[in-house]
């Protein structure tokens, strides 16, 4: 298969992007998929995990938290140019769509969907193979009208996340009264 080079979360992670535009998904996909890996882990995945979330954020009209997500995205991809383009996209151009996509959240512009440059066309036409199996249209612009697209994270069980952050923050007190 053409895209066995690339991680297969990685390759979901673009159908969803360009399919269905669940860029919750997107998120879920590969912050997984990056806390599965051996440290110390490739910030490029912490960089594309940031640029679904902050589509997310966007589409909802969360435009601070959208502009916040971006700048740290533009900043890791920026810093990772190779490994962006070994994950087969186009790295200058995508920083260019990127800070396009900031300057627009800072002007206030209502969210369209964006796609990702993808440089490398066995990937591309992969996802395009994906997305058709699975009903959707690679590129197709995201449905605005979609209640689950839109409050994903409202609707889904928080209960394994918020413990995971408790128990983070236990881990973080414990450290520091050890200093």
């Amino acid at each position: 298969m053409p895209d066995s080079q690339y991680p297969e979360p990685y390759v979901q992670f673009l159908c969803h992007f360009h399919g269905d535009r669940d860029y919750f998904e997107c998120h879920e996909i590969l912050e997984e998929f990056w806390k599965s890996q051996p440290q110390p882990r490739e910030a490029v995945w912490v960089g594309l995990i940031q640029i679904a979330v902050a589509l997310y954020h966007h589409r909802r009209g969360n435009l601070a938290g959208a502009g916040k997500l971006l700048e740290r995205a533009i900043q890791i991809i920026s810093d990772r140019r190779e490994q962006a383009a070994r994950l087969g996209l186009d790295s200058a151009a995508l920083i260019a769509l990127l800070e396009q996509r900031l300057a627009k959240i800072r002007a206030h512009t209502a969210y369209t969907s964006l796609n990702l440059p993808i440089a490398d066309p066995a990937l591309k036409a992969a996802c395009e193979r994906r997305c058709a199996a699975r009903g959707m249209r690679f590129g197709e612009p995201s449905r605005l009208d979609d209640p689950l697209l839109l409050h994903k994270h409202t609707l889904r069980d928080r209960s394994g996340v918020i413990r995971e952050r408790q128990e983070s923050l236990q881990r973080k007190r414990r450290r520091r009264g050890g200093e």
